[in-house]
């Protein structure tokens, strides 16, 4: 049955009134109709068109798609993949930066560390979590988790979902860009392995930071790119309304960064997208996960670094 809390982007408004009907004639039925088959016959419509739709989207569609609020965010893959969790807090120079989760618990039964962006799923917890942002604070501390994984032999995996880091007064006098560049670092030096998985928006070097890893997976509906498409827009028109322009233009979609050899493999959604069966989603990507973990298993440390940058070194030069 459709949740009725279900959020409907703009270009889903023929699936939305066809479930708005079929909610309706469920009341009906509920009430002693014998209107079955007729129900079963537009849940079949809208399932069919709902597939339909998103078989072939833009990518502004998948823009859109990929900031739905009800795509599943980092604690929810934390909830449904990792047991024994323990977050760690802070940088050990400023502070904590809480859009920025990390800690250590067990994957399938395996010791792993965990970092990613957290987002927030109400007003308050997007405002505690500053919407995925991360400040400098942030990207330290992934560093400090990086390290102390390294230097215990642990396996990192990177949760990636934000539309960038964290561009205030603030985090710039804090050293903004010298944190994300030496996050960055901290990932290609890593003798173990760590795998990095875009579940929504994979926005500039505030997602790099996180993802330079020796697996790139992504969800099929995420996006990927240097830039958001209303920046793009504002900086090569001077016109922020042309993000829908910027988007089909600058190739963000995991299509193309597979293509492009960016990424190592597209988890592919269920019908309408990761917000729709939250669940799904997350048994899809834990099974990637464990692949992807069991492909870098035997390897040695100074052999894990050499893959993962000959993996960055090959971008651009290697098409898929």
């Amino acid at each position: 049955m459709p949740d009725p809390m279900r959020s409907y982007l703009d270009f889903e408004k023929p699936v939305a009134e066809l479930e708005s009907k079929i909610d309706e004639l469920r009341t009906l039925a509920a009430s002693g109709s014998d209107i079955g088959d007729e129900v079963a016959r537009i849940e079949d419509k809208a399932a069919q068109a709902l597939t339909d739709l998103y078989a072939n989207l833009t990518p502004w569609q998948k823009t859109l798609v990929a900031r739905h609020p009800q795509r599943p965010h980092f604690t929810d893959f934390i909830g449904g993949l990792i047991t024994e969790f323990t977050p760690m807090a802070g940088d050990r120079k400023f502070a904590d930066d809480e859009a920025l989760i990390g800690g250590f618990g067990r994957f399938r039964g395996e010791s792993i560390c965990v970092v990613g962006q957290e987002k927030g799923a109400t007003t308050d917890s997007r405002i505690k979590h500053n919407f995925g942002m991360a400040r400098p604070e942030g990207y330290r501390k992934a560093v400090r988790l990086m390290e102390m994984a390294d230097r215990f032999g642990i396996p990192v995996l990177s949760i990636v979902d934000s539309a960038g880091a964290y561009p205030g007064i603030g985090a710039e006098e804090r050293g903004q860009a010298e944190a994300i560049a030496r996050s960055t670092d901290a990932c290609l030096s890593l003798g173990v392995p760590n795998i990095a998985i875009v579940t929504g928006e994979g926005m500039s070097g505030g997602a790099i930071a996180i993802t330079t890893a020796n697996r790139v997976l992504m969800m099929e509906h995420a996006i990927y790119s240097v830039i958001s498409p209303e920046a793009a827009s504002s900086i090569l028109w001077r016109d922020g309304t042309k993000a829908q322009e910027a988007a089909n233009s600058m190739k963000i979609t995991a299509q193309d960064m597979l293509r492009f050899g960016v990424i190592d493999q597209i988890l592919k959604e269920p019908s309408g997208g990761a917000h729709r069966d939250p669940a799904a989603m997350i048994a899809t990507t834990g099974d990637a996960i464990a692949q992807a973990l069991n492909d870098l298993r035997n390897l040695d440390p100074d052999a894990i670094r050499k893959q993962r940058r000959q993996k960055f070194l090959d971008i651009g030069r290697k098409l898929a």
